[in-house]
């Protein structure tokens, strides 16, 4: 199975690589316009010279089964038209794009050419939300922070608050009837944005706080007298009366804890399979995405 990883930076290099590294049956072939990254990745994989490839085209003429797309999000939209006008399917690093018309435009090429198009939505594999999925959920409320890094608004929603977007649609238990943005912005950057979904007997916040006293990502599902916590997606707190914890075991990779590798090997199981995958649940979180960047800018205006 030929297996296309298109862009080399580091969330390629520290999660997606060693995985797809190390699948048997896979022939990696990796591409980057940077020499000296396509250089030192492909000579830590010990790919042959007919694995490294400076040039998409190149990379698409080797007839790959299948693609990953890890460029600039900016540069998504171009890569992912020629991978799925060339028919391969191409799982994508969230978010498809930053701008929800070139989402939708992807999505529609996509169905258009029966061409499978995933996104990176990898906490939906995390073991400790998975299991989350399970538990009582009246009360959701997920934090994912960072210190010292406030952004564009636009970059930083689509960039990073769109895990706390997808996650939090994941989790909720029924339709949301009622969506509430609150934000802080000071001379165009996003310091801090709040985001409440509601429905039927559930409530879900989620907050980003870019000036943070720390990097940190802490989910809570509560109800029914329980409350299940889990902390940087690997220590699990259980609470009814007393508190119970689970940690990580020392040797579960950290892909695999983050739920990129069960990501990962879930996308090329449907590739095999002839299965074709949708975007179009992920084109709803993209949505909803926009609906809070457009929030956000308002209330900039109205500053």
């Amino acid at each position: 199975m030929k297996v296309g990883c298109i862009g080399l930076g580091d969330i390629a290099q520290k999660a997606y690589l060693p995985v797809l590294g190390a699948r048997p049956g896979v022939e990696l072939h990796v591409q980057t316009r940077t020499p000296a990254t396509l250089a030192r990745v492909a000579d830590g994989l010990r790919l042959p010279a007919g694995q490294r490839h400076a040039d998409l085209d190149e990379l698409i003429a080797q007839g790959l089964d299948a693609a990953f797309v890890h460029a600039p999000t900016d540069v998504h939209p171009e890569i992912v038209t020629r991978l799925l006008e060339a028919g391969v399917p191409t799982y994508v690093d969230k978010p498809l794009a930053y701008e929800l018309a070139e989402s939708e435009r992807l999505v529609g090429l996509a169905e258009d050419r029966g061409v499978s198009l995933a996104v990176g939505f990898n906490r939906r594999f995390a073991p400790g939300y998975t299991q989350c999925a399970d538990h009582p959920r009246e009360l959701i409320l997920m934090q994912k922070n960072r210190i010292g890094l406030p952004e564009e608004p636009r970059a930083m929603i689509l960039d990073d608050f769109i895990h706390v977007v997808d996650t939090l649609r994941f989790l909720v238990p029924g339709p949301i009837d009622d969506v509430t943005v609150r934000a802080r912005t000071k001379d165009g950057l996003l310091h801090h944005v709040v985001l409440q979904l509601a429905g039927d007997g559930f409530t879900a916040l989620g907050v980003m706080n870019r000036l943070s006293g720390s990097a940190e990502e802490i989910l809570e599902v509560s109800g029914q007298d329980t409350k299940r916590q889990v902390i940087n997606l690997a220590e699990v707190i259980d609470h009814k009366g007393q508190p119970t914890v689970r940690r990580r075991g020392d040797w579960v990779p950290v892909a695999r804890q983050r739920g990129i590798e069960q990501a990962v090997l879930t996308f090329l199981d449907a590739v095999r399979a002839g299965k074709v995958l949708s975007a179009r649940d992920a084109l709803a979180t993209h949505e909803l995405c926009e609906r809070v960047v457009h929030a956000v800018e308002e209330r900039t205006g109205a500053a």
